[in-house]
């Protein structure tokens, strides 16, 4: 009577982020970043640059301070979430 765990798949894997955060280059963008502790960081700003590991998001705000450049794992794992502004 022993106990099978299964994983759950996730449904989206890297490539189909990295082909999302694509699609959306030049686009305005919400970004939300998950800090830890119940905390969190949103803001508006342009994505930028794609690169193979990484994208930039150039935020809207001049006196920004703040990490804008992510991972695809981030968005992955859910740290990060992005939003296209219609």
């Amino acid at each position: 009577m022993g106990h099978t765990t299964v994983m759950i798949k996730q449904k989206r894997d890297i490539n189909a982020v990295k082909q999302m955060v694509q699609s959306h280059l030049s686009e305005r963008i919400r970004v939300k970043v998950e800090l830890g502790r119940n905390k969190s960081m949103e803001f508006v700003g342009t994505l930028s640059s794609v690169y193979p590991a990484l994208f930039a998001v150039t935020p809207d705000e001049k006196d920004f301070l703040g990490k804008t450049v992510y991972s695809y794992s981030d968005v992955l794992c859910g740290t990060v979430k992005l939003k296209k502004i219609s």
